[in-house]
C-alpha cells in the first residue's frame, strides 16, 4: 500500500495557505518590527489576498494554484520576499505540472525544485538568520524520511518537526543578509520573520496535504 494525494485539490489546498498567512499577519509584522520595517505580515497577506481572488470560484490542480500563488506574490507585494516566495511556488508548480497524483517522491521533488527556483535569486543559507533557516532544514528532513522509507504520512510529520525546529533557530542567530544585518549583534534574541512565514507555510501544506491522502495499492 502506499499515500498519495491527487493534484485536483488546487484550491483547498492553496486557501489553506492564503488562511494562514492572513490570519497571522499581525503576528508576522510583530516580529519583523523588532529588526526589521515591520510590515512582512502586511505585503504577505496582501499578496496571499490577491492570490485568493484570483483563485475564487475557479476549479486549480495544484500546478495552477501555485501558479496563482507565485504571481500574486511577484506582481502584488514589494520588498524581496515577493520574488523569494514566488520563486519558491514557481519552481513548485513547475515540478507538478503533468502530475494526477502525488506520492511522496513526487512531493519531495516538488519542493526541491521550488528550493532551486529560490536558489536561482538567492545564495542565502542556514545560519544567515532568514527564510531559508526553516526551508532548507524542512526539506532535508523530508528526503531523509523518504530515504528511510517512511510513510508520506510520516515525512510530513518530520517536515512539520524540522521547520518548527529552524525557525526557532534564528532567535540566537545575527543577521547576515537584508536590512537586519546592518544591527550585528542587535538582530541576535527575536525570530526572524520570513523563517517564521515559511514555517507557517510548509506547517500548512503539510498538514493539507496529510488531510487529502489517499491510501492505495502499490
Amino acid at each position: 500500500m502506499t499515500e498519495q494525494i491527487s493534484t485536483e485539490y488546487g484550491n483547498e489546498i492553496v486557501a489553506a495557505l492564503i488562511a494562514v498567512i492572513v490570519g497571522n499577519r499581525e503576528y508576522l509584522s510583530e516580529i519583523d518590527g523588532a529588526i526589521g520595517d515591520g510590515d512582512h505580515g502586511i505585503n504577505m497577506a496582501k499578496g496571499f489576498t490577491l492570490c485568493g481572488e484570483a483563485i475564487k470560484g475557479k476549479n486549480l490542480t495544484l500546478a495552477q494554484a501555485f501558479d496563482a500563488v507565485s504571481d500574486a506574490l511577484m506582481e502584488g507585494i514589494g520588498g524581496s520576499m515577493g520574488p523569494l516566495y514566488g520563486s519558491l511556488f514557481m519552481g513548485m508548480a513547475d515540478s507538478v505540472r503533468d502530475r494526477a497524483v502525488l506520492n511522496k517522491q513526487a512531493f519531495l521533488a516538488m519542493l526541491q525544485n521550488g528550493l532551486n527556483e529560490l536558489q536561482d535569486i538567492s545564495s542565502a543559507g542556514v545560519g544567515d538568520k532568514c527564510l531559508m533557516d526553516t526551508l532548507l532544514p524542512a526539506i532535508a528532513r523530508f528526503e531523509q524520511a523518504v530515504q528511510r522509507d517512511d510513510s508520506f504520512s510520516d515525512a510530513l510529520a518530520q517536515l512539520k518537526q524540522a521547520a518548527v525546529a529552524g525557525r526557532d533557530s534564528t532567535v540566537d542567530l545575527v543577521a547576515k543578509i537584508g536590512r537586519a544585518s546592518r544591527l550585528g549583534e542587535r538582530s541576535r534574541g527575536v525570530l526572524d520573520a520570513g523563517a517564521v512565514s515559511c514555517c507557517l507555510l510548509l506547517c500548512q501544506l503539510a498538514d493539507a496535504v496529510e488531510q487529502r491522502l489517499n491510501t492505495v495499492a502499490a
